[in-house]
């Protein structure tokens, strides 16, 4: 029988660590397939139980030299994940402490008085402190590069660590023998650099879960039973069955996916959709689990159980897209494979030819220590995190929050970016737009009256048309018998005037819109807005409308994303007509527009661009956009929006502008490219370098002089990142008056 289970992985360091224990799984016996996701350290396996066993999978993992976590251990798993984020923040905190002396007394040129063992006290006191740094905080280097050669590769921690310690070490022959120069402070600042970008990563590597545990809270715990003798009974949310009727209340949620036998309502679904609107609920209609009921009694018929809602279908999306496996093979990593080894090997030939020749130890050492610092890959260990660390840190200074560098570099090859609508490129809130008088009246005195009347209302319609009354500052009359016209609206007296406010369906005295009101009433529908009509003693005498108005600088950010040559999708739950007005107004081809899409079809929809051959970045802001956001390429979260959006996506816009959606990509191209510049520059000095080395033309001070400088290179042009002209601060500054 085939079975599938997914289980943590304790240990892993690095992406190298995922594909060993992917080829330890795959190669046992009765595996079908097994992907394991460095990003949330865990492994899904599917096995025929015929062949193995889930004790079998463990002890091949074990046998790697890492720890499992088996399913089933959720609070143990967050522990354990607590525990190497606060180890990776000690050993960060204390890498800052130790290399800071070493730093300071090698850029001041500091000296301290007395000698030892012919080593000056200043080198001793960085000797000392690197050691700790490189072998006590940077063991895991070390060991991943011992674990690298057990199965012949090599990778980023083959490179910091013969990087660390060849610098270390020589720097200690120099010391103790007094020929060349001492380079302590090189070795500790690649090691403290890599154990600040680690701590990140760790610390960044819990949004996974938390997205999920976060999605699992919004579920309802109790239902409240409706009995048929009338009365009803609070039962646990697991003690209901398919077929039982609920009764919920205003203000309550809905507590399971069903159908309404009963009742009229007004259900604010936005956790849901993403829509601003609430929806109106009557009898047949459908319900969901975990929306909020507004203002209206309903009774509900069971249809789905916890298990199977449409919320609980949107959490396992997320965990399926977390744990579907989408390898981004470090360039680094990549090129060290076959870099490393190949220098190794010169530099044991260099000694083997030295020795043959001269018959000298001294004379065969010189050389070859001297290719091993010239082809020390210090600057390839600073080529990536130091241009991540810039460029991250420049990013949060302007409001974009980049989760972790591998976002950084998917975000530089993204072509297609699609737009969650509401909230995202709208302000995700109604707002009146329009007030049109159809009587003799001024428009402000129809919204005075409709906003005197809509006080007593909870509807999210009424708020926003008494807060555009209290916008222009009209001056609200009383109401007296204010009655809800269930699926209608509502009506009271208003200085002895009948007045009713409502849909369409107001109108069931059969009083009807002139013919130029149905013309300004349609030409309101095309423009995608909710047309509200006002009825003063049963005649029309108003239109207010109300809409999801777009963000201002929403059409600026996609024409400047299609002036960088990429394409702009909406992606939208509105009907047609809706969308296809917003779409207009931002200036995004129909054919570019996909609407009524439902909250499970989003991550589909995304799937299918991506199938087309697209780079994907997907932009928003509400729980439903959760599945899309870990579907796409590239996740781009609002942070104006939900928690778990925020934690779902790969980069979050803290202050929501569509413009940083621009920006948060132009960094990123920007510093994927000084990334591949120090790439460059650094293996410009080693290959051009080490034949020179080898030859026996470079003594170790000039190798480690070039070596030095190569990496001071790497940092100073990562630095450049921090000079990037953002497009929102260029704008704000242009909007500034002058003095």
């Amino acid at each position: 029988m085939k079975k599938t289970i997914q289980f943590m992985i304790v240990g892993m360091h690095c992406a190298s660590c995922s594909v060993r224990n992917e080829r330890a799984l795959v190669r046992l016996p009765g595996v079908i397939e097994a992907a394991v996701n460095f990003g949330t350290h865990t492994a899904t396996v599917t096995f025929d139980t015929s062949a193995t066993d889930e004790t079998a999978l463990y002890d091949a993992v074990i046998g790697t030299g890492y720890k499992v976590m088996a399913s089933g251990h959720k609070d143990e798993q967050g522990a354990e994940e607590r525990k190497v984020v606060a180890t990776a923040k000690l050993r960060m905190q204390l890498a800052i402490i130790f290399s800071a002396p070493t730093i300071i007394t090698s850029l001041l040129n500091f000296t301290l008085p007395g000698v030892s063992l012919h080593i000056s006290s200043v080198h001793w006191m960085q000797m000392i402190l690197t050691g700790i740094v490189v072998f006590v905080l940077g063991w895991s280097f070390h060991v991943g590069m011992a674990s690298q050669l057990r199965i012949g590769a090599a990778n980023m921690d083959t490179l910091v660590s013969i990087g660390t310690a060849s610098t270390f070490f020589y720097s200690f022959w120099s010391a103790l023998s007094g020929y060349g120069h001492v380079y302590f402070v090189t070795a500790t600042m690649v090691a403290m650099l890599i154990l600040i970008g680690q701590y990140f990563e760790e610390k960044s590597r819990g949004s996974a879960s938390d997205a999920i545990r976060k999605l699992m809270e919004l579920g309802a715990k109790d239902a409240r039973l409706f009995l048929f003798d009338g009365s009803d009974r609070e039962v646990p949310i697991d003690a209901v069955k398919i077929g039982d009727m609920l009764l919920v209340k205003p203000g309550e949620k809905i507590p399971l996916d069903g159908v309404v036998l009963q009742g009229d309502s007004s259900v604010d679904e936005s956790m849901l959709t993403g829509e601003s609107l609430p929806v109106g609920k009557h009898p047949a209609d459908d319900v969901f689990g975990s929306t909020m009921n507004q203002n209206g009694m309903l009774i509900v018929e069971v249809k789905k159980l916890a298990g199977d809602t449409a919320l609980a279908q949107i959490v396992r999306m997320v965990a399926e897209a977390q744990g579907k496996k989408t390898p981004i093979q470090k360039l680094v990593d990549r090129v060290s494979s076959v870099f490393v080894p190949v220098v190794l090997m010169i530099a044991a030939l260099t000694a083997i030819a030295w020795y043959a020749s001269t018959g000298d130890v001294s004379s065969a050492l010189i050389p070859a220590v001297a290719v091993l610092v010239i082809a020390c890959p210090c600057a390839l260990g600073l080529a990536t995190p130091t241009a991540i660390m810039v460029g991250t840190g420049t990013g949060a200074q302007h409001g974009i929050i980049i989760k972790n560098g591998q976002a950084l570099e998917k975000a530089h090859a993204v072509d297609t970016i699609v737009f969650d609508k509401t909230g995202t490129l709208t302000e995700g809130r109604p707002t009146v737009t329009d007030v049109v008088a159809l009587a003799a009246m001024p428009a402000d005195e129809a919204l005075r009256i409709a906003a005197s009347l809509e006080t007593y209302s909870e509807h999210p319609l009424a708020r926003a048309i008494v807060a555009e009354a209290k916008k222009r500052n009209l001056a609200l009359a009383r109401t007296y018998e204010f009655t809800v016209l269930p699926g209608k609206g509502i009506e009271g007296v208003i200085e002895g005037h009948k007045v009713r406010i409502g849909s369409g369906k107001i109108a069931d005295g059969g009083e009807a819109l002139s013919a130029e009101g149905l013309f300004l009433l349609s030409k309101l529908e095309e423009q995608g807005k909710t047309a509200v009509r006002i009825f003063i003693d049963d005649v029309p005498s108003g239109l207010v409308a109300i809409a999801d108005i777009a963000k201002t600088d929403a059409r600026r950010a996609v024409e400047d994303l299609r002036a960088d040559g990429i394409e702009v999708f909406m992606l939208t739950g509105d009907n047609r007509g809706t969308a296809m007005a917003i779409a207009l107004l931002l200036g995004i081809p129909p054919n570019h527009v996909i609407p009524e899409v439902l909250p499970q079809q989003k991550s589909v929809e995304i799937k299918r661009l991506q199938e087309e051959g697209r780079i994907v970045g997907f932009v928003g802001d509400g729980i439903n956009d959760a599945p899309a956001l870990v579907q796409a390429d590239l996740g781009v979260a609002v942070g104006t929006g939900t928690d778990i959006a925020i934690e779902a996506g790969s980069i979050v816009l803290v202050k929501g502008n569509p413009s940083k959606v621009v920006d948060a990509l132009r960094l990123s191209r920007q510093t994927f490219s000084v990334i591949q510049q120090n790439l460059f520059w650094a293996f410009f000095y080693n290959i051009m370098a080490v034949p020179v080395a080898a030859l026996g033309f470079l003594t170790p001070m000039i190798a480690s002089a070039a070596m030095a400088f190569s990496s001071v290179s790497v940092v100073a042009n990562s630095l450049r990142i921090r000079n990037m002209r953002f497009k929102t601060l260029v704008e704000n500054a242009q909007a500034k008056p002058k003095k």
